[in-house]
């Protein structure tokens, strides 16, 4: 058994499997998932698990180099805007795109990760980075 880091066994195996630039999506849960992604959900009830803490632990073992977030968090969900902010301080590139097309780039996602979250505009594309 795992000790520390992603205890899911569905999303340590995607976090493995990730190669340079490829996507992995986390969102709300009301996230529209398009045909064929493979969706790993883990929402237990509102708010369980939140989207921050699904994100941090996707963050201890995934190196990335981008996010996508949607244009429409700035001014719907500042405060999620905010956290996500300080878990990246300017070491990754962010681009901001309209939430539709958010939606749509997530069957470009190696999976997406539903979670618990209940706020407008919880949803990242991470593209994954290299270590050296």
């Amino acid at each position: 058994m795992k000790k520390i880091g992603i205890m899911n066994s569905n999303i340590s195996a995607r976090v493995a499997d990730m190669g340079h630039m490829d996507w992995l999506a986390v969102g709300d849960a009301g996230t529209p998932v398009p045909e064929g992604v493979d969706k790993i959900d883990l929402s237990v009830k509102s708010g369980t698990p939140s989207f921050m803490e699904v994100l941090d632990v996707i963050l201890l073992e995934l190196e990335v180099q981008k996010i996508y977030l949607a244009e429409e968090i700035k001014v719907n969900n500042p405060d999620v805007l905010e956290q996500i902010n300080r878990r990246f301080d300017g070491d990754v590139s962010i681009e901001f795109i309209s939430h539709n097309d958010l939606k749509k780039n997530i069957k470009k996602s190696k999976a997406f990760i539903r979670t618990g979250e209940t706020t407008p505009y919880a949803n990242i594309i991470l593209e994954s980075g290299v270590i050296f």
